[in-house]
């Protein structure tokens, strides 16, 4: 559990980082991410699909539960490393979903279109 929780500042600098300039930042996509989610479920926004989101849901229960399929009792590099793949993904998940819902929330509630060349 120790190195779950020294694991968190590194996860939390490497989300940092991952926004790209211009984009919004971490704390705003997390103030955002109850609203996508109710958009989501109340059939308003579509970007993020019910199902990723569950997913996701489903992985960040699985990297804080004290239950895991590779323990690291038993297997510790393995053991981290499965959580660290699945922390990964849903860190992941969530700042692509975000940046799509903050870019639909700017339009109006309609995609963004994206132009080839960039803006």
């Amino acid at each position: 559990m120790a190195v779950r929780t020294a694991a968190l500042p590194v996860l939390w600098r490497t989300l940092r980082s991952g926004t790209r300039p211009g984009t919004p930042g971490v704390g705003t996509r997390l103030a955002q991410l109850p609203a996508m989610v109710a958009d989501s479920v109340r059939g308003r926004y579509t970007g993020a699909g019910r199902s990723r989101l569950a997913w996701a849901a489903l992985g960040l229960v699985y990297v804080v539960s004290p239950v895991d399929a590779l323990p690291e009792a038993w297997l510790p590099l393995v053991g981290l490393l499965d959580d660290g793949v699945v922390a990964a993904w849903v860190a992941g998940s969530v700042l692509v979903a975000t940046e799509d819902y903050a870019a639909w929330r700017a339009h109006g509630g309609r995609p963004a279109v994206h132009s080839p060349g960039g803006d």
